[in-house]
C-alpha cells in the first residue's frame, strides 16, 4: 500500500541515478512511493536491492573498507564480521518508540502515543535531506515463506548498508519478494535513515547515527518511519516494528494473531509430533528453549522460530503458525556450550556480530562464552581489555545475526508455507516466588488471563524496586501496536472460534526461576526444562495426570519425570507450593494493574480474577 506522502509540493524530486532493474518489476504504488521518499531525503544514488549473493558480498566488502565491519579470521569464523556501533546506539529506544494511532485511547496506556499529524510534521523536518551524500537502498521483503497464505510483504527504504545486509539475513529479501508484491496484495512501507547526511566536505564515520531518534508507527496507514538509529531493533523494520507492532494491528483487523513467541517442534518417544509456541519476556530463557536439547531419553526438540510467530485458524479450524522471520537476531552474552550449545554451533560462520569483543586470534568473545576468560581482548568499543578491566568486554546487549537455516536443530518444516498446527501455548516469566514450575489453564479464558498477567520480578536496582513485579502481558508490552486491553479481547475472540470447533490448543504457564529460602534456584533449568515440556505435551496427548489447585492444573504426584534429577530436599514441593496469603496480595496487585486499562478490560478477565480470589479464600 502507498504511504501518506511526507514531501511538500514545493520540494523538488531528486535526480539521483537509479541502479538495478528491479524498479521496472515494482508495482506503480511502490515506484511512486520510492520517488516521494527520494524527493524528501535527496540521496545521491538509489539502489533497488535484488537479494543476490553478489550484492551481499559487495556491501560487506564496502563496509569493511569504510570501517563499519571487521572481517573475522576466515579459518575460525568463515564469512563472518564484527560491527562496533556508536556507544549511544546500542539498543532499542523504547522511550522514542511511538504508536501514532488516531487517538491516545487506541494506543493504550502501555504505548507512547503522539498525534499522527504532529508526528508527521516532526518527521518532515528530520527526514528532509537526511540522505544527502548517501545511497538510498530499496529493500523489498517477505515476512514468512514465499507463497505462504500467512505471509505479508513490505518495502524498506534505508541509507544503511548494515541494515540491507541484515535484512537479507532476517527476511526473504529482494527480487523474489518484489515479484510477489501487487496492488491487490498490499504492502507495508517502512522508511529508515540514520539521520547523518554528508554535506559537502563532511567525513563519514564507521557507524553514522543521530542523537535525535524516532521509531514511529502509523497503525491505520500501516506505515513505519525510523530515524536516527542503525541498531537492529530500531532499524531492521521488518522485525519488531512490522512483525509485531504493525502486524498485531493487521492481525486484529483480519482475525489472526501476531505474537512475540518462539515455535518448537517436539517428538515424543512414541513418535507423535507436536508443535508449541511460547511467550517469554526478556531474560527468561527464550532462546534456550527455542534450541532446547532434551535431557530425557526418547524426546527430540527442533527449532521453527526463536522470537516471533504469526498464528491463524486454517480451513479445518486448527490454529497454524509460521515463523515470519528467516534469521536469528540473538543476544550474545551468556550464550555458551553449557547454556545453549545449539546456538554456539549455529554461529560457526556467515554471522554478523555487533558489539562483542575481539580476541587476539581475530575471533569473537563475550562474557559467559567460555569458562576461561582471555588474557587480552579489544572490547566492544575497540579499546584494550583485560580481566582486570572495570567494564565488560562485550556490551550486555551485543548481538549476532545469522540465518535460521544454519541452525543444526532447525526443523525440516520450519519454512513450510502452510505453517504448523499448534498443540500448546506456553507463557512464562521470571519469578522467584509464588508462580509454580508449571500450571495448566482450565480453559481458553483462563489461559488468556495467565497470559495477561505474566510478570517478572525486578532483579537490579536500575530496573526499579527490587522484587517489584514488572508486568509484561503476553511478553508484548513493547510490541503491541494498539490498546493492550483490546488485544486481550482479540485473543478471547480468536479463542471463541477455536473452542466452538473443539480445536483450541491447551494453554500453560511455566516458571524456571523459583527460588528456595537459601536464595538458590529450585529447578536446574536449561535442558532439564524438557521434563516440563514432556508433561505439557503428555497432557495434550492424554497420557499425563494432573491435580487441581487454586491456580490451575498441576502435575499429579509422579506425573512429572524426575528420574535421575538431583533436587534439594523438599524442592519438588516448593516448586508447586501455593502460599495463599502471598497470592491474595498478588491478586490485589493484579486488580490495580487491570484497573489501569479502564473500561476496555474484557469482563472475562475480571471474572477470572474474581474466581481466583474465591478459590484462594475458599
Amino acid at each position: 500500500m502507498a504511504s501518506t506522502a511526507l514531501p511538500t509540493p514545493e520540494q523538488p524530486r531528486t535526480s539521483a541515478p537509479v541502479t538495478e532493474t528491479s524498479r521496472e518489476a515494482a508495482p506503480p504504488s511502490v515506484r511512486a512511493w520510492v520517488d516521494e521518499i527520494a524527493a524528501l531525503t535527496t540521496p545521491d544514488r538509489i539502489v533497488w536491492c535484488t537479494g543476490s549473493e553478489d550484492e551481499r558480498q559487495r556491501l560487506l566488502d564496502e563496509m569493511v573498507l569504510a570501517g563499519t565491519l571487521i572481517a573475522l579470521d576466515p579459518a575460525l569464523r568463515p564469512g563472518s564480521y564484527l560491527a562496533r556501533s556508536d556507544p549511544d546506539d546500542v539498543a532499542r529506544v523504547e522511550d522514542r518508540t511511538f504508536i501514532c494511532s488516531r487517538t491516545a485511547d487506541e494506543a493504550g496506556p502501555t504505548n507512547n502515543w503522539v498525534d499522527p499529524e504532529q508526528m508527521r510534521s516532526r518527521l518532515r523536518d528530520v527526514f528532509a535531506g537526511s540522505m544527502r551524500g548517501r545511497t538510498m537502498y530499496v529493500v523489498p521483503f517477505s515476512m514468512g515463506p514465499i507463497g505462504s497464505p500467512l505471509a505479508k510483504f513490505g518495502v524498506q527504504i534505508t541509507d544503511s548498508p548494515y541494515v540491507v545486509v541484515s535484512m537479507g539475513v532476517m527476511t526473504r529479501m529482494g527480487t523474489t519478494a518484489l515479484e510477489r508484491i501487487t496492488e491487490a496484495a498490499g504492502w507495508v512501507p517502512a522508511v529508515h535513515s540514520v539521520g547523518a547526511p554528508l554535506v559537502e566536505g563532511a567525513v563519514d564515520v564507521p557507524w553514522p547515527c543521530n542523537a535525535t531518534k524516532y521509531i514511529s508507527h502509523f497503525p491505520e496507514t500501516r506505515e513505519i518511519w525510523s530515524f536516527g538509529s542503525a541498531y537492529g531493533g530500531n532499524a531492521l523494520l521488518a522485525k519488531k516494528a512490522f512483525a509485531l507492532r504493525i502486524a498485531s494491528v493487521i492481525a486484529r483487523d483480519e482475525g489472526w494473531l501476531a505474537e512475540h513467541m518462539l515455535i518448537l517442534k517436539v517428538t515424543n518417544p512414541r513418535g507423535r509430533v507436536f508443535h508449541a509456541v511460547a511467550a517469554f519476556p526478556s531474560a527468561c530463557g527464550k532462546t534456550n528453549l527455542a534450541m532446547l536439547r532434551p535431557t530425557i531419553p526418547g524426546w527430540t526438540v527442533e527449532t521453527i522460530g526463536d522470537d516471533i510467530a504469526w498464528l491463524a485458524e486454517d480451513a479445518d479450524g486448527r490454529l497454524r503458525a509460521i515463523n515470519p522471520e528467516a534469521g536469528f537476531f540473538g543476544v550474545a552474552p551468556d550464550t555458551s556450550r553449557s547454556t545453549n550449545e545449539t546456538a554456539i554451533e549455529t554461529l560457526w560462520g556467515n554471522t554478523i556480530f555487533t558489539n562483542v569483543a575481539l580476541d587476539d586470534n581475530n575471533d569473537v568473545w563475550w562474557e559467559g562464552m567460555t569458562d576461561t576468560v582471555p588474557d587480552h581482548l579489544l572490547d566492544w568499543r575497540g579499546a584494550d581489555w583485560t580481566p582486570s578491566s572495570s567494564t565488560p568486554a562485550a556490551h550486555p546487549n551485543s548481538r549476532f545475526t545469522v540465518a535460521a537455516a544454519q541452525c543444526p536443530s532447525i526443523a525440516d518444516d520450519w519454512d513450510d508455507p502452510r505453517g504448523v498446527v499448534i498443540d500448546a501455548i506456553i507463557f512464562g516469566g521470571r519469578r522467584a516466588t509464588n508462580v509454580p514450575l508449571v500450571v495448566e489453564a482450565r480453559d481458553w479464558e483462563h489461559g488468556v488471563y495467565l497470559g495477561a498477567t505474566i510478570s517478572s520480578e525486578r532483579t537490579a536496582a536500575a530496573e526499579g524496586t527490587l522484587g517489584e513485579l514488572r508486568r509484561d502481558p503476553f511478553a508484548m508490552v513493547p510490541f503491541c501496536g494498539y490498546n493492550m486491553a483490546d488485544y486481550w479481547a482479540h485473543w478471547l475472540a480468536v479463542g471463541e472460534s477455536l473452542q466452538a470447533r473443539g480445536t483450541a490448543p491447551r494453554i500453560f504457564q511455566v516458571n524456571w526461576f523459583r527460588k528456595g529460602e537459601n536464595g538458590r534456584f529450585l529447578w536446574p533449568g536449561f535442558g532439564e526444562n524438557s521434563r516440563v515440556l514432556a508433561w505439557i505435551l503428555d497432557r495434550v496427548d492424554g497420557t499425563a495426570s494432573a491435580v487441581d489447585s487454586p491456580l490451575g492444573l498441576m502435575p499429579a504426584p509422579g506425573a512429572l519425570n524426575l528420574d535421575g534429577l538431583s533436587l534439594t530436599e523438599g524442592a519438588r514441593e516448593s516448586l508447586f507450593e501455593v502460599d495463599r496469603a502471598s497470592w491474595i496480595a498478588e491478586v490485589d496487585s493484579t486488580e490495580l494493574f487491570l484497573e489501569g486499562f479502564g473500561s476496555r478490560v474484557p469482563a472475562q478477565l475480571t471474572d477470572q480474577l474474581g474466581e481466583l480470589r474465591s478459590r484462594l479464600l475458599g
